[in-house]
């Protein structure tokens, strides 16, 4: 299969080019409800005509008339035109046909892509900004009574390996890595006083907003790690670390998420050692009395 990456269309913001064209057009009730509706975009989704208008002081049917005023059918047909716009742009396929066909047949060139891939990630994570959002990280991380790590499709295995880090330091953690309906589920495990770590590398998909309004209705801060600096959800984070990939229409390594978590999970360790050495002590215990024997 051949794909056609110099026609690919971009994704393009239809909000913003209706909220162009049609705002003069709006009432001052009505232009209240399309600026909350911009600044708030991965919110809108998660609301109903009812909660924004309670949200901009007017009515549901005021923001029913706005919504079309701007040129939609409806709010169903908004919330799609967003989420459209909070998606990624590329499909992994796109991404990897854009890669190989950039390195060729080429070992060498692979090995480049990955080596100055990992330095510009270790380069972003020692910044200056990264550290301060690291040290409000651990805090939170230590304070709370449990983690949970969000992470789906590749992000999950990541998530799965994060859990069992901060799990051997003594934190009772658990990964939210599961998709669809079976995500409410696992959410269910979270608790007020806990912490919720999320991998996220631009996409605002439906698990993430779901696992981001259980946070909010339980009051758990969120920590995000996260591929670009303007990612969508990324105001709703109490801290963030940003480690952008070199290009983003190439495929995405995982290997900079890791090297965040390990550094928040040394940090933590660090902070409470007894906690950390107890538990491993604990663990390596256990170990030996279900292995075998040695004769």
């Amino acid at each position: 299969m051949v794909l056609d990456l110099q026609n690919k269309s971009q994704t393009r913001d239809l909000f913003t080019q209706n909220l162009s064209r049609h705002k003069d057009k709006l009432s001052p009730t009505g232009k209240s409800v399309a600026d909350f509706i911009d600044q708030n975009r991965h919110s809108i989704l998660g609301l109903s005509a009812l909660e924004i208008g309670l949200e901009t002081g007017t009515s549901d049917a005021t923001v029913i008339r706005s919504i079309q005023t701007l040129g939609f059918t409806g709010l169903r047909d908004l919330k799609d035109t967003l989420r459209h716009w909070l998606d990624e742009a590329e499909s992994a396929v796109e991404k990897m046909a854009k890669t190989t066909t950039d390195l060729g047949d080429n070992t060498q060139s692979a090995i480049d892509f990955v080596v100055s891939s990992q330095m510009a990630a270790l380069e972003a994570l020692g910044s200056e900004e990264n550290r301060t959002e690291a040290s409000k990280a651990v805090q939170l991380i230590c304070e709370a009574t449990g983690v949970g790590i969000f992470g789906i499709a590749a992000s999950g295995i990541v998530a799965t390996y994060a859990a069992r880090l901060f799990t051997r330091s003594g934190i009772p953690s658990v990964a939210f890595n599961q998709t669809g309906v079976m995500l409410p589920e696992s959410l269910l495990q979270m608790r007020r006083g806990d912490v919720l770590v999320m991998l996220l590398h631009g996409r605002a998909h439906r698990e993430a907003l779901t696992a981001l309004a259980e946070a909010k209705r339980l009051e758990v801060p969120v920590i995000m790690i996260l591929g670009r600096s303007d990612a969508p959800l990324r105001s709703e984070a109490a801290a963030s670390l940003v480690l952008p990939r070199q290009k983003a229409d190439k495929v995405a390594l995982h290997s900079q998420t890791l090297f965040a978590l390990e550094a928040l999970h040394l940090a933590v360790s660090a902070a409470n050692p007894n906690r950390s050495i107890d538990t491993l002590d604990r663990l390596m215990t256990m170990r030996n009395e279900v292995r075998p024997f040695s004769r």
